[in-house]
């Protein structure tokens, strides 16, 4: 019987033929991240619960800052101080203020192929680039730290067979959440989300980006986009490797399939409080809003920029609107930069926000009170997520969180 590409993707690291669902391997891991929302508590355990602590191999780690920063409180900043301080003591890759984990990931590490584990869920954004990349908890990164190994049961794939183009004014981010919105947020839990057809080979790596790291919204255990060319032509601009670029066997056995029309998918947002309360922007009625959020490790790439600059050149944001702009990273900064968005940002009335999670995270940047509005290209809109408990969190794509800005209410960008 033939694999998908996640079973291929778990045959390679743990050195066997075959793999199939319901089983469990020992794997080796690629790289292991962790950012700053939980590395101080695996340090804790790697000094004070191991008997003879040791790192497998610090060449497959990857400490980053990107949650707290800068730091808003000395609790924060001693959770910092003690990230730097383990890394340089091990020689650890680390990074703080350069952007948000998984964008510098992918920016600097990934390969097509790769089995790589993450504490934190979103992870599975590497699989824009055809890899297996998975959140944990602190506790098994601790594990895959010292030993270099951790364990999977193999999950079931739900295939979705992409076909068509994104109109003009519908983008990724759209798709993804009217997914969501049709299987539920437990619609794929711990499965592989597989994305393939000519749709998706229609879209580029940073469209794959925001379908792969919002599968964990749908409960997924990873999102993959199959890998083609374009991987090919990514990979040699980075100066990496693409030697698994795994496809999935044509007699391979899939949980299920859906078949989605690109043609037809509406711009649409997410209303509180869960991600799949999914419904057409058109639809969402009269809401005012205090802030705007352009950014995140889903929407916070160049091609998100230009199209909210496209949108503020010559307009201005709303006087009752916070709108704050976060790049995912300071390469994605420094190329806005030159392109002259962040000129047409801050002559609009934007904030410029350092490359970090900022408002998504909603703790050290943009929180929002109780009973304020929030639009925003974040990942999630839970109670909480990005402020007081009783204020509310809508999700939607870079065009309609620009356009509802200027505006100072929920609406499409096609009725500006």
């Amino acid at each position: 019987m033939g694999m998908t590409i996640g079973e291929k993707i778990i045959a390679r690291a743990a050195g066997v033929t075959s793999v199939k669902p319901g089983d469990i391997h020992t794997v080796n891991v690629d790289y292991l991240m962790s950012n700053d929302g939980t590395t101080h508590l695996t340090i804790d355990m790697y000094n004070t619960q191991l008997k003879n602590p040791r790192i497998a191999d610090k060449d497959k780690l990857v400490f980053i800052i990107d949650h707290n920063i800068p730091a808003e409180n000395p609790k924060t900043a001693a959770a910092h101080k003690k990230m730097r301080e383990f890394a340089k003591e091990h020689d650890i890759k680390f990074y703080e203020g350069k952007g948000v984990c998984h964008q510098i990931m992918v920016e600097d590490f990934v390969e097509p192929g790769q089995f790589i584990m993450g504490a934190d869920s979103h992870t599975c954004s590497y699989g824009a680039l055809g890899a297996f990349g998975t959140g944990i908890g602190c506790t098994d990164f601790l594990y895959a730290m010292v030993t270099g190994q951790s364990w999977v049961l193999v999950p079931e794939t739900i295939r979705f067979n992409l076909k068509g183009k994104l109109r003009e004014g519908v983008y990724p981010r759209d798709l993804i959440l009217t997914i969501i919105g049709d299987i539920g947020a437990n619609g794929c839990n711990y499965k592989i989300m597989e994305f393939a057809g000519e749709g998706a080979h229609g879209l580029s790596i940073n469209d794959r980006f925001v379908l792969c790291n919002l599968a964990v919204e749908a409960g997924a255990k990873t999102g993959i986009v199959e890998p083609d060319e374009k991987v090919v032509e990514y990979m040699k601009q980075q100066g990496r490797t693409y030697d698994n670029l795994f496809v999935s066997d044509e007699d391979a056995q899939f949980m299920q399939v859906y078949e989605y029309d690109l043609d037809k998918i509406e711009p649409v947002v997410a209303e509180p409080h869960f991600v799949d309360n999914v419904k057409p922007v058109s639809e969402v009625g009269d809401v005012t809003i205090h802030e705007a959020f352009l950014g995140s490790c889903n929407n916070g790439r160049i091609d998100d920029l230009r199209v909210a600059a496209n949108l503020l050149k010559g307009r201005k944001v709303h006087p009752d609107v916070r709108f704050l702009i976060a790049p995912a990273s300071n390469k994605v900064y420094l190329q806005a930069l030159q392109e002259g968005l962040i000129d047409i940002f801050l002559e609009a009335g934007a904030m410029m926000m350092n490359a970090n999670c900022s408002v998504c995270w909603g703790s050290c940047q943009g929180v929002i009170g109780e009973g304020e509005v929030l639009i925003s290209t974040g990942t999630r809109n839970f109670k909480g997520r990005a402020g007081h408990k009783d204020a509310f969190v809508y999700l939607g794509s870079a065009a309609t969180v620009t356009a509802s800005a200027i505006a100072g209410k929920i609406i499409g960008a096609d009725t500006l």
